[in-house]
């Protein structure tokens, strides 16, 4: 549980277990302050949510945010439930792909459930930077996607 989540967070399968290390590290070093009420699976979570997005806040401060957004209409393969039809490996491969603000807005918002108020306290941003990562995501997976189903039918139509 704890190394998909930090799969889902991390630019690479390194970083992810880099985070996920870190995180056991935090969760032994702090088990004493588990008061016991409620799960400790919900409890484990949260401290490997709150040390992926350190890992987020260390890159940010490293790293340019400068990227180029393309922004392109949502095209009508991904509205046929193409995402649906993907399997979790594939999804998470593209979610690595996206931009480190955009994949962790992202997975606040979409996978762990975080409003955008939620998010830009966290990530130290306004709500409205929230909103707007959250919709380039969308719309850079949803590209991902499209690419993937255009290939496969010219691959189909190859074959034939």
């Amino acid at each position: 549980m704890m190394k998909g989540i930090c799969l889902r967070y991390a630019a690479n399968e390194m970083e992810a277990e880099d985070v996920l290390q870190e995180s056991f590290i935090k969760i032994f070093k702090s088990l004493d302050s588990w008061s016991g009420q409620g799960p400790l699976g919900a409890w484990v979570r949260r401290i490997t949510v709150n040390m992926a997005l350190e890992q987020y806040r260390k890159n940010k401060t490293q790293k340019s945010m400068a990227i180029v957004y393309d922004m392109k209409e949502a095209n009508p393969l991904t509205e046929d439930g193409a995402i649906e039809n993907l399997n979790m490996e594939d999804l998470l491969k593209k979610i690595q792909k996206l931009a480190p603000g955009f994949r962790t807005v992202f997975n606040l918002y979409a996978v762990e459930g975080y409003n955008h108020t939620e998010i830009g306290e966290m990530m130290g941003t306004s709500e409205g930077t929230s909103k707007s990562q959250y919709s380039r995501a969308r719309v850079l997976l949803r590209q991902m996607i499209d690419e993937d189903v255009l290939n496969e039918n010219k691959n189909l139509n190859y074959a034939n």
